[in-house]
């Protein structure tokens, strides 16, 4: 990192006494560069409509009756309250968003019959939600305080929805879905950017959609980084991977209308394996433990075996998701990272006898924001600000602040949306 590079690692406590309030910030409000909106895993609505080769019966069972007289497109994901009036389509709803995995064009799909859409790409409305649970998760409040402080929808505030489902392969494998997505990205950047005077954007991710963003701007020529990306707002994202996916056995939904809860459908997708531990960051420590052997980083094709994946999933791990995982590198535009810890984090899994489908006898808890470890999170000033194309890297770590907390609690909301106006005002 040559003179000119900053590395900052700034360690804040919830009860600290911020010089700013919301309210203060928005009187330096004016002339503010675009911010694009990434969410985490989730949090994109997903529409679908069924064709003449969708088969209920081989399909889901449940999907015969359910389904009866839907035609056109229908709120797939996230659609709680049809769900919790209709239980029945849970079964059948976890059917649909289930993918296959097509060997002979090398790339992920819908089950046949069934076409999917992302929901108002472009605005922040594709990830909205009228849900508590949904609006503390997925930005909503991240949104209400960037609007209080000049942010209007569809003139310098936007948002970019994904299919969760789908993740990015490593150069020369078929990756179509993802390939859209980042070609709808560039155009919504320079669009957004042509809006507001030329201004180069901001970018602003939480969890799965930080490591979205970073495998966009690695791979958008380098000239147009900077020409059209101001600073990257990368929260609730390591470098790593985290332990707590890990669990493939017992689901982390506890709610029996939520169609991610059959594991059957979690496990076909893209991103099921997309944060595992990363040997880079994790080393040969172990993550789980039996009584007949641990599992380091290292080891986690035996890992899946062991959980009931077939050889060719385990072979998609090994030439799809690590070539990636391991290739997690700076993005070469300024950038801020924010996370929380001093959260009980999961940190090793024991499985004494090796019961992989049951919940763990126990588990042994480190520092983090209860989803990603601390070593994920440190990892990123080694991987990204120690590299010498990174002009500028901030790492921030907020204390006693969850995964969700970062973009939901009032500190941590007015620390993040400081850092927005911030980049707003440096010059590059």
């Amino acid at each position: 990192m040559d003179g000119q590079a900053q590395l900052l690692l700034v360690l804040l406590v919830a009860s600290a006494t911020w010089p700013f309030s919301v309210g203060s910030l928005a009187r330096v409000a004016d002339d503010l560069h675009p911010v694009v909106l990434l969410p985490g895993y989730g949090c994109s609505h997903l529409d679908a409509r069924l064709t003449d080769e969708f088969e209920p019966a081989s399909a889901a069972p449940s999907c015969g009756g359910a389904l009866n007289g839907k035609t056109g497109w229908f709120r797939l994901w996230n659609n709680r309250t049809a769900l919790q009036e209709d239980p029945a389509l849970v079964p059948c709803y976890a059917e649909l968003l289930r993918l296959v995995y097509d060997p002979v064009a090398g790339d992920y799909r819908n089950v046949p019959g069934v076409e999917t859409r992302v929901v108002s790409f472009g605005t922040t409305r594709g990830f909205g939600s009228d849900d508590p649970g949904s609006k503390t998760g997925c930005m909503g409040k991240l949104v209400e305080t960037l609007e209080g402080v000049g942010y209007r929808e569809g003139k310098n505030l936007f948002g970019a929805p994904y299919d969760f489902r789908y993740a990015p392969a490593p150069p020369g494998q078929a990756s179509s879905e993802f390939s859209c997505f980042l070609s709808s990205l560039r155009v919504l950047v320079e669009k957004a950017s042509k809006r507001n005077g030329n201004m180069p954007v901001i970018l602003v991710t939480h969890s799965l959609g930080g490591l979205n963003a970073n495998a966009f701007l690695s791979r958008s020529p380098l000239a147009w980084r900077r020409r059209y990306v101001k600073h990257f707002v990368m929260v609730s994202t390591g470098a790593g991977g985290s332990v707590f996916r890990l669990r493939f056995g017992s689901s982390s939904s506890s709610s029996p209308t939520d169609p991610l809860s059959f594991a059957n459908t979690t496990r076909s997708f893209a991103t099921a394996f997309s944060v595992l531990p990363s040997p880079k960051v994790f080393g040969h420590a172990p993550v789980v433990v039996t009584r007949a052997k641990n599992y380091s980083a290292y080891n986690i094709p035996e890992y899946l075996r062991a959980n009931g994946f077939s050889d060719g999933e385990v072979a998609r791990y090994v030439t799809r998701v690590l070539p990636v995982s391991l290739n997690f590198s700076a993005p070469a535009v300024p950038m801020t990272c924010i996370n929380g810890i001093g959260v009980p984090t999961p940190e090793k899994l024991v499985y004494w006898d090796g019961d992989f489908g049951a919940k763990p006898d126990q588990v042994v808890y480190g520092d983090g924001d209860g989803a990603i470890n601390i070593a994920s999170m440190l990892a990123l000033d080694a991987l990204i600000g120690a590299d010498p194309e990174q002009d500028y890297f901030k790492s921030l770590l907020i204390h006693n602040t969850s995964h969700v907390g970062v973009i939901s609690d009032s500190f941590a909301l007015e620390r993040l949306v400081n850092e927005v106006l911030e980049a707003n005002r440096a010059i590059v």
